[in-house]
Order: C-alpha cells, then structure tokens, then sequence
C-alpha cells in the first residue's frame, strides 16, 4: 500500500508541473543591416506584443549588428527600429 500512495503522490506532483514546462517560451534574433549590406551597430530594436506585460522590448545590436530577444510569449509579435 505505502507504494502505491508514494508513486501516486509522484504523478500527481508531475501532472502540476506539466503546464509549467509545456508553456515554452520562444525567442527572436536578427541582424540589422543598411541599404548596402553593412551591419549596423548600436540600433535599437523594438518587440511589441499585447501579449507582453511589459507591451514592449528593446535591445540594441551588438558590434556585429546582432540583436537577440529572450523569453517572449508566443503569439504575434511586431519587431522595429526605433529612431
């Protein structure tokens, strides 16, 4: 009997956990480029969402023009430049 109580409190634990770890995140990454193809350092770069709380991230691009954003919801997301 103490088995059974043990595996079930196991499953049930694991069932609880299961929308935490399925919920993933997803991110986006790019490369800012001019008209004539050199990157472009020092840009900021814009994610908006409703489905962000924050409604909106930056970053700016990194000395090979690359931005990266982390730990975004799915869903459709709006990416810009910022002047």
């Amino acid at each position: 009997m103490r088995r059974v109580v043990i595996c079930l409190a196991m499953l049930s634990a694991g069932v609880l956990l299961a929308p935490t770890t399925a919920s993933a995140q997803v991110g986006i990454a790019g490369v800012v480029r001019d008209i004539s193809g050199a990157v472009m350092p020092g840009v900021t770069v814009e994610a908006s969402s409703p489905a962000l709380i924050e409604k909106a991230r930056t970053v700016v691009t990194d000395n090979a023009g690359q931005y990266n954003f982390v730990d975004l919801i799915r869903g459709p997301q709006r990416v810009t430049l910022l002047p």
